[in-house]
């Protein structure tokens, strides 16, 4: 009778654990997920994708284009361009038929101060302020070539020793530079400069001293610096950019040369 008794309260006990132990989780061994609010990390082998650095997901070739406007811009800024630009003589030039012109400044200075004899007593146009903009870049439709966008902006100050400060003007341009790449007869490649001259369109002359009754002094103005000025900054950037394409860094270089050569699309716009 005593082993019976005890037979019969032993499967009591065991029947309450197992009622109790029916609501707890088991260990992960048993094929069980653990509680909602519970969590443990998870070995690197559960085929879940691990973090990205997001400078991983960029292609290659993206930073070239902002690397080659750098390095440009840098180029123009170290080799003295503001201060070339700033020291052009321009009435000099203006007064001795303009260069290249022909003598068709020459010509309008001289029927400009003839029917503004005020005019005859400039003492000196003056560019101040030059700048360099943020340069811009597109790569042609058959992936050979890189057009440069060279915009600058500078003031003019006409002087003269009656009145002093005559007239003021702000002056936006654009210079476009044509970049090629070759390889010489040793296999290296290089990047040259092609066709470098002023943007059509792009020259803009404001005043900026407001309304003056010199309105025909400023009209005649506008129309010799467009006749003239162009060229005369032209020469100025485009030997500085064929100078600085020859110093570029030589992996720089390498990598966009080898993008032109086969005609592959790097950059759109920058």
């Amino acid at each position: 009778m005593f082993l019976v008794g005890s037979l019969v309260v032993l499967c009591g006990l065991l029947a309450q654990s197992s009622a109790q132990l029916a609501g707890l989780p088991l260990p992960l061994g048993q094929g069980l997920s653990l509680p909602l609010d519970q969590s443990l990390p998870l070995p690197l082998d559960q085929g879940l994708p691990l973090p990205v650095t997001p400078g991983l997901l960029s292609n290659p070739t993206d930073h070239l284009a902002g690397s080659f406007t750098d390095a440009l811009s840098g180029g123009l800024l170290s080799g003295g361009l503001l201060g070339i630009l700033e020291n052009i003589p321009l009435l000099d030039i203006l007064k001795s038929g303009g260069g290249n012109t022909n003598g068709l400044v020459g010509g309008l200075l001289g029927k400009l101060t003839s029917s503004i004899p005020l005019l005859n007593n400039i003492l000196d146009i003056k560019i101040t302020d030059p700048q360099l903009l943020e340069l811009g870049l597109v790569q042609s439709p058959d992936g050979h070539r890189l057009y440069v966008t060279i915009p600058l902006g500078l003031t003019l100050k006409v002087n003269t020793p009656l009145v002093g400060s005559l007239l003021k003007l702000a002056v936006k341009m654009n210079i476009t530079a044509e970049v090629l790449a070759v390889k010489d007869n040793q296999g290296r490649i290089h990047l040259v400069l092609g066709d470098c001259t002023h943007s059509p369109g792009s020259l803009q002359i404001t005043l900026l001293n407001g309304a003056t009754p010199l309105q025909s002094v400023f009209d005649s103005l506008t129309d010799i610096l467009t006749k003239v000025l162009p060229d005369l900054v032209q020469g100025k950037v485009c030997p500085l950019v064929n100078g600085i394409l020859s110093h570029l860094d030589v992996t720089l270089v390498h990598d966009i040369a080898e993008l032109l050569i086969h005609g592959l699309q790097f950059v759109i716009k920058v």
